[in-house]
């Protein structure tokens, strides 16, 4: 397989989380002949000094690839902007990306699929994203190992430069064009927060670049491509991660086989949608099921006794 994607690998202030990622990453099939670039971000406080320090030790020295190259920012931009910076400067070079954050451990198959999904669909204009991560379905072997879908998910994931320059990142033009019936479609029938977080980020509760991303793609009636069966496994629901909670409901066994099949009709899968509409309206369980996780949070959240 020529021209490969590079792989834009995104870290901060986990080490550990940081060590997994990578050793991961050189375990798959085309790491070797894969470009690395690791954007490492700097401290935000003081408190943070000495985990950045350690991350930048762990990227230091990485091998098992084609080449790498780590990029470290001067002061610190946030996520967000870390990756909005760099997906823009690897697409306007290279024309794709593929895409890790920090805390995603990955299938020896993982770099295989997304350049074979790069090259598959990348004159058609309709597929804007491929995604690497799918929910734990009930009766996912009744669907095909690839389908498309509306949402796109920031667990691993490519793009090309002809779909990455649609990206808006101005929520009040991107909310604009929302009616309610796309509020409807956009949020899975209502079964997923999409636009509450849209609301959030506008009100400053959050900075998700990929909750305006999903957006860009869904008011140009885009596509995600994904795996039935999950690809990578999101190890940052630990409480460590800037946007995440302490989660069990999202893990998932990663695919340890190649993906064979894609899609030949560029629409979504109706059977897909059904079954992760199904899936996320009831992952959170019963309400007593609720309250104990709440309540768990809590608890773990709490600063150490004295």
């Amino acid at each position: 397989m020529q021209n490969l994607a590079p792989i834009a690998l995104f870290v901060y202030n986990r080490p550990e989380h940081t060590r997994r990622t990578l050793k991961f990453l050189q375990a798959n099939q085309l790491a070797e002949d894969s470009r690395l670039y690791i954007f490492a971000d700097a401290a935000k406080t003081d408190a943070e000094e000495e985990n950045v320090r350690l991350v930048n030790e762990v990227v230091s020295n990485i091998d098992g690839f084609k080449s790498v190259r780590v990029v470290r920012a001067k002061k610190n931009l946030g996520l967000a902007n870390s990756i909005i910076n760099g997906v823009k400067e690897l697409v306007n070079t290279y024309g794709k990306v593929i895409v890790f954050e920090d805390d995603l451990l990955s299938s020896p198959f993982t770099l295989e699929y997304f350049n074979e999904a790069l090259d598959k669909y990348q004159e058609q204009e309709k597929v804007m994203h491929i995604g690497a991560y799918m929910y734990p379905l009930a009766f996912a072997d009744d669907l095909p190992e690839t389908f498309f879908y509306r949402a796109v998910h920031s667990w691993g994931w490519a793009t090309w430069k002809r779909a990455w320059d649609k990206f808006n990142p101005n929520i009040d033009e991107l909310m604009a064009r929302f009616d309610e019936e796309k509020k409807f479609a956009f949020s899975i029938e209502h079964k997923m927060n999409f636009w509450k977080q849209m609301e959030g980020f506008k009100v400053g509760k959050n900075n998700s670049w990929a909750i305006r991303w999903y957006a860009s793609v869904f008011l140009n009636n885009g596509l995600s491509l994904n795996p039935t069966h999950s690809l990578i496994n999101n190890i940052g629901h630990d409480g460590t991660g800037t946007h995440s909670n302490i989660e069990k409901m999202y893990q998932v066994n990663i695919s340890q086989k190649p993906i064979k099949q894609f899609p030949t009709v560029i629409e979504e899968n109706p059977i897909a949608y059904q079954m992760i509409r199904n899936f996320l309206a009831k992952r959170k369980g019963n309400i007593f099921e609720r309250l104990l996780r709440f309540i768990k949070q809590k608890i773990k959240t709490l600063p150490p006794s004295l």
